[in-house]
């Protein structure tokens, strides 16, 4: 199996929010920087990735992501064929590398950082709201499912957002690694524009500790990224060593 390495450089969050507004992404900057990796690396070169903006409103964020190209190779795509504003946007002069494991041992624990947009496929429509094959919030799936006809005033209570999506994450990391604790640090509702169409739905961030249970699975889900949307900023398990958050 081809090496897999973590990548991080710079970004510059005036310069990347400009072009999302120029594009007409409405505040995808999720789309604008598959977008612009694409241009910059090649189709897929850097996915999973993830943008971590700098604190106090710093002008300055950090891009990380996974990729199975060499540092000679994303170099040569930067100088031969990536456009002129990726210089702008990305601050690849500062582009490092490292190599991660090429083997996890099961029953070692890590702590995690990700972000994910916890959605599921309909497999039927749910009357005139939305059409059988449509991605829907998996907390709303499940509000629908408990209260078909109307939900209560207090649905919020009786059915918690950070319940629902834990369990989602969990059900997507089975298999690969078992999840021993969990908290939701950041929720909120974000715009996602793919092939032409717009919609919004939970953009999610967790924080927690598992154990590895498969080494294989595991090292695929690091590869690939957990959920959908894994090209456009989600997706990405961020690692840790046990008891740092």
């Amino acid at each position: 199996m081809t090496a897999l390495h973590m990548i991080s450089f710079p970004v510059d969050l005036r310069e990347l929010r400009r072009l999302t507004a120029v594009h007409g992404l409405d505040q995808d900057e999720g789309r604008t920087l598959h977008h612009l990796l694409s241009e910059a690396f090649g189709k897929s070169a850097v996915q999973p990735f993830r943008l971590m903006p700098g604190r106090n409103g710093a002008r300055t964020a950090t891009l990380y992501g996974y990729t199975t190209r060499t540092e000679a190779e994303l170099r040569a795509a930067l100088e031969d064929t990536a456009p002129p504003e990726s210089g702008k946007v990305f601050g690849t002069e500062h582009l490092v590398l490292k190599a991660m494991p090429e083997r996890w041992n099961a029953g070692r624990r890590l702590a995690f950082d990700i972000r994910v947009r916890p959605v599921r496929r309909l497999h039927a429509p749910v009357g005139s709201f939305a059409r059988k094959g449509a991605e829907v919030d998996a907390w709303l799936i499940e509000v629908l499912r408990q209260f078909p006809e109307r939900p209560p005033d207090d649905i919020g209570l009786k059915i918690r957002r950070d319940h629902v999506y834990a369990r989602w994450l969990i059900e997507r990391l089975d298999g690969a690694a078992l999840v021993e604790s969990l908290r939701m640090t950041r929720f909120e509702q974000a715009p996602a524009i793919r092939k032409g169409n717009s919609s919004r739905g939970p953009d999610v961030t967790f924080q927690g500790e598992l154990t590895i249970s498969d080494s294989a699975a595991f090292a695929e889900k690091l590869r690939h990224g957990v959920g959908r949307h894994t090209a456009y900023g989600y997706g990405m398990l961020l690692l840790r060593p046990p008891g740092s958050g």
